[in-house]
């Protein structure tokens, strides 16, 4: 990486907004990528599942609460 850019300027999640605002020149940004090393080879994949039954349980928690009292007691003093 260049020295003469700031690390919080590259940061792929605001990367878009510094290059619009003028902040980050888009030349040194694509020299910063290309000098960037490719680390493929040394990924880990990742395996993952949803078990669609416990999203469904979480909806009805979600639906059932509403927010007001359901009892048909009055207020309970303290």
């Amino acid at each position: 990486m260049p020295d003469d850019i700031d690390r919080k300027l590259v940061d792929k999640r605001v990367v878009d907004r510094y290059l619009k605002k003028g902040s980050l020149d888009e030349k040194d940004y694509e020299k910063h990528l290309k000098s960037l090393p490719d680390l493929a080879d040394q990924a880990v994949p990742v395996d993952s599942y949803l078990d669609d039954d416990d999203f469904e349980d979480e909806e009805e928690e979600d639906e059932g609460d509403s927010g007001t009292a359901s009892s048909t007691e009055g207020p309970k003093e303290p």
